[in-house]
């Protein structure tokens, strides 16, 4: 694999699958038996274990969520899908008005589980805070992503750009705020190869259906309700060869290029951020975990998340200039004299 570079201060991750395995096994137990209730202690102990794995320049982040605020927002996500499930098994009227009640709402709790993720992320005692407004909120979670629908997908791009920026260019560490800089176009480049890569297992895909179709309309002619259900069962075969040829050689390729692409243009005042992800790596590992994971029924879920986030940030860096402990002296000063807020204001988080 890629070493990292050695000009730029890099990320340091110490987690261990052996340590996280005895978290995550816990976790999972605890979550069965209190019917998904322990689901939001059990966040907060794994962000707390990676994030404390996570260093920087000598010192690890920390997260310090309340779990009862992550209950709180998860007992209103599930509420909103069970009352949009009964709208829509009452009309359809009813459930396109639910529909449209959720579209309404989804920006506004989005953007309080940024406030929420931030406020409660740390790094030498100094909160990251998020100032996104509601408004923008609406703009790229609900406009842009609904006319790149219109669009079909035309328009993803310019989406998936302004949704980093709101994330990106309204964060800030202490009083410092962050920057982001990659264009619409950067995005465009991106997606266009995407589609290129898309466009063979697509092709293949079709023919494959349109083959099985036909045969299924022939049985059907036929009466012979056995061919059928053979059909059937091919076509779903065939489904799920095409989503695991996306997810296992398509999406670490894109995950690679999209994580390089947003960090290599995110800075922190004068400081810039460097991503150096290799497509093929990922792909090793995605492979690698996915056939472990299938092996050992799903046991080897842990070590596979120690894999990846192992190896995403032992290929980022921050590249400093000037004396990057002046600022942080700075804001701790600032913080100090100013008093720091505190978690307990921002109690909404929908995130799992």
């Amino acid at each position: 694999m890629e070493t990292r570079a050695t000009d730029a201060s890099a990320f340091e991750f110490t987690g261990r699958g052996s340590e996280y395995f005895r978290i995550w096994i816990v976790n999972l137990v605890l979550t069965i038996v209190t019917l998904g209730i322990y689901s939001a202690w059990a966040k907060v102990r794994r962000l707390q274990y990676f994030y404390r794995n996570t260093s920087l320049l000598g010192a690890s982040f920390d997260y310090h969520a309340n779990p009862i605020a992550i209950l709180k927002g998860r007992l209103i996500g599930v509420g909103l899908l069970i009352g949009y499930q009964v709208a829509s098994n009452t009309s359809p009227l009813i459930a396109v008005i639910a529909f449209a009640a959720l579209l309404v709402v989804l920006p506004w709790l989005l953007q309080r589980s940024l406030v929420f993720k931030l406020v409660n992320s740390s790094y030498r005692g100094l909160r990251f805070r998020f100032m996104g407004s509601v408004g923008d909120a609406y703009r790229v979670f609900l406009l842009w992503p609904l006319l790149g629908y219109v669009t079909l997908g035309l328009l993803f791009p310019i989406a998936h750009q302004r949704i980093k920026a709101y994330q990106h260019g309204n964060s800030l560490f202490a009083s410092s705020a962050f920057g982001f800089s990659a264009k619409v176009n950067d995005f465009y480049r991106i997606y266009l190869k995407l589609f290129g890569l898309m466009l063979v297992p697509l092709t293949v895909m079709g023919i494959v259906l349109g083959s099985l179709n036909f045969a299924s309309f022939s049985a059907e002619g036929g009466r012979d309700p056995g061919e059928l259900g053979r059909t059937m069962m091919q076509v779903f075969f065939a489904l799920m060869v095409f989503y695991l040829v996306i997810f296992l050689l398509i999406a670490p390729w894109f995950s690679a290029r999209m994580q390089n692409l947003v960090w290599n243009h995110t800075a922190l005042g004068s400081h810039t951020f460097e991503s150096h992800v290799r497509a093929r790596d990922l792909l090793a590992i995605y492979l690698t975990n996915f056939v472990a994971i299938v092996l050992t029924l799903g046991l080897f879920k842990p070590f596979a998340d120690i894999r990846l986030a192992r190896y995403r940030l032992f290929h980022m860096g921050l590249r400093t200039q000037g004396d990057i402990e002046a600022l942080l002296a700075a804001e701790q000063q600032s913080v100090g004299a100013l008093g720091q807020e505190t978690a307990d204001v921002f109690d909404v988080d929908i995130s799992f």
